[in-house]
This record gives C-alpha cells, sequence and structure tokens, in this order.
C-alpha cells in the first residue's frame, strides 16, 4: 500500500525516501520513482518531513525505536489504533490512515483518524477521496473499502471470463466490463444502487434474468460473508 501511495505521489512529491528490512523494494521504488532509497530507518527519520509506516504490527516497537526521531507518522497498520502508535512516537504528531489501490492512479479512498497538518492533508488529497473516521471504524472501514478492490476485480474477471467464453475477445471483453465499471461508478455518485438496478433490469429482460440467477447463486451472501471475514481475520 505504501508503494501505491508512493507511485501516486509521484512527480507531485519532492524527494521522496525509501527503507526496508532487507527485501530490495525500497532500492526498486527509488529507481522506478526517482526517489532514494537510505540505509537505515534512523536516517529515514533525521530527514524526512513525515514518514509512513508500513510495518507488520508486530514490528511496531521495534520500528518506532529505531525511528525515534520521526516528526511526523502516518501509520499504515491494520487492527492498530492510533493511541497505540501514538504511545510508540511521544515525540511525533501521528495520524492513522487506510488507503486503498486506487491512491496509484490517485483515485483511492482513504481513511483518516488524527489530525493531519495543512502539508500532510494536502498531499493525501492528491491520492484520492479523504473522509475522516473515528478510530473505532477503522476495522469495518478496512474491510468495506481496503478489501473492495479486489472483490470488484474478481467481478469484473468473472463477467469478462464470461463474455470471452461466448466468443468475444479476451481482451475486448475485459476492455467492455472494465469501461462499464468506469462509468458506473460514476453514475453511482448520484442514483442509489438500487436505482440503478431498476433503471437497467426492465421486467421480463435479459438483466433481470442475471439479476434472478446472481439471488440463486447467493451473490450478495457471499459478498456479505467477505466482509465478515476480513473483520474476523483482522480482530484475531
Amino acid at each position: 500500500m505504501a508503494a501505491a501511495m508512493a507511485r501516486g505521489l509521484a512527480g507531485q512529491a519532492d524527494g521522496m525516501l525509501f527503507t526496508d528490512s532487507g527485501s530490495g523494494r525500497a532500492a526498486e521504488l527509488a529507481r522506478e520513482l526517482g526517489g532514494e532509497a537510505l540505509a537505515s530507518n534512523a536516517d529515514l527519520a533525521q530527514r524526512a518531513d513525515a514518514v509512513v509506516l508500513a510495518v507488520k504490527p508486530a514490528k511496531l516497537d521495534e520500528v518506532a525505536a529505531e525511528l525515534s526521531e520521526a516528526k511526523v507518522v502516518v501509520s499504515l497498520l491494520g487492527a492498530t489504533s492510533l493511541a497505540k502508535v501514538e504511545a510508540a512516537f511521544p515525540d511525533a504528531s501521528v495520524v492513522r490512515l487506510m488507503p486503498n489501490v486506487g491512491v496509484e492512479v490517485r483515485r483511492g479512498v482513504l481513511c483518516l483518524a488524527g489530525a493531519p497538518g495543512e502539508e500532510l492533508r494536502a498531499s493525501l488529497e492528491r491520492l484520492g477521496h479523504v473522509v475522516e473516521l473515528p478510530d473505532s471504524q477503522f476495522d469495518a472501514a478496512t474491510a468495506v473499502m481496503g478489501c473492495a478492490p479486489a472483490y470488484l476485480a474478481l467481478a469484473v474477471e468473472a463477467l469478462a471470463d464470461a463474455g470471452a467464453a461466448d466468443g468475444l475477445d479476451p481482451e475486448l471483453a475485459r476492455e467492455l466490463v472494465v469501461e462499464t465499471t468506469a462509468g458506473t461508478a460514476e453514475l453511482l455518485r448520484i442514483r442509489h444502487p438500487a436505482d440503478v438496478r431498476k433503471a437497467v433490469a426492465s421486467p421480463g429482460g435479459s438483466t433481470e434474468a442475471g439479476l434472478e440467477a446472481l439471488d440463486r447463486e447467493g451473490a450478495r451472501g457471499a459478498f456479505e460473508a467477505a466482509v465478515r471475514a476480513s473483520l474476523e481475520r483482522m480482530r484475531g
């Protein structure tokens, strides 16, 4: 997710700095985006205006010790409260952030808790739609907006594969579904989902037949189950 944010900010933020735990991803991102890979987290804390913290939650205390000089910390840690991160960084200004992968193309959704400074908020708004939430609602929001791109991608894949199975060129089928998805998303900004379904599904028509098949196969229940499963995993 941090890499997606970095790609979204490429050309918008000067002098991005990267570190990793030895995977080599920091150097790869630096080469790709024109930033700089640093030798240590301590160097990063000294040089960065804001540190995006994207590690496993179990590593929080270990990494916080290395980043003790950080001025501003943006935590992407899943299922880790703002208060816990603030306790690990008592001398820094801390915010909690959960973006989704749309930030890579500056069309993401970013859930935010805490009080970012003006410059940080402006950077986040370049990446997409920022929604301020109480820290207590982050798990539910993550299960909906953080995981949903994967579920929507699965639906797009299934629709395109069905079209290809009936003779459409696979790339054309994917293009048709992707562009339809983009247009539908814009329509859903101004119309309720139920109204969109009714507008497309004329009585006795092919869309109604498809919706009935989705209902028989338990599509709605499957999506609800996916959200519940994500929440259960996050909460241990």
